[in-house]
């Protein structure tokens, strides 16, 4: 492997701005770092769903979930160095195999489900929602420098992904899903 931090501090950053592989230095609030920031926070949010289905001996889905830890720190390394591809389309199909086999699993969905029912349900649900913003950061950075590769499609499918995963993780807890409620209509 190439390069490696051996000095975690440099001083490079305290006056905002911060380094690309490719040798540019951006501002902190760059949408490029805002992206891998985005895809940072869903990696992290990831781990911590990683370490209770490891708890909970759920290891099926931990087969399924922590390659994508992999291939975020990839993603974040095609943000950070824009010319690098790591992510192939292989991948997207590897998630796209796991949601179906899920699925056909879990049946239609024929209610809104809220993030609920137990601690590893609720936390699949916060990493979904990590992976849309993080989707959302891309598209954002995608609009003014457009992205090359399966990036994009990655991280939608990943966010797909975790909400059939948090549905599963409820099957295997015998946990039902919590319903959505709709407000009583108003009393004319």
């Amino acid at each position: 492997m190439g390069y490696r931090l051996s000095k975690i501090y440099t001083r490079t950053g305290d006056k905002g701005e911060t380094g690309l592989g490719d040798g540019r230095r951006v501002p902190k609030d760059h949408p490029r770092i805002e992206a891998i920031g985005e895809v940072d926070s869903l990696n992290s949010q990831l781990g911590v769903l990683l370490a209770g289905l490891a708890e909970a001996g759920l290891g099926e889905l931990i087969e399924v979930l922590a390659p994508c830890q992999h291939r975020l720190f990839d993603l974040g390394g095609e943000l950070a160095m824009p010319s690098y591809q790591a992510l192939n389309i292989a991948e997207v199909q590897r998630l796209e195999a796991a949601i179906d086999r899920w699925n056909e699993e879990l049946g239609p969905l024929k209610n809104f489900i809220l993030p609920g029912g137990s601690m590893l349900v609720a936390q699949a649900h916060v990493c979904r929602s990590a992976a849309r913003a993080a989707e959302r950061r891309c598209q954002q950075l995608n609009a003014l420098e457009p992205l090359e590769g399966v990036g994009l499609a990655y991280i939608n499918r990943v966010s797909d992904l975790l909400f059939v995963a948090a549905r599963i993780i409820g099957r295997r807890q015998g946990i039902a899903e919590v319903l959505w409620q709709p407000a009583p209509k108003p009393e004319a």
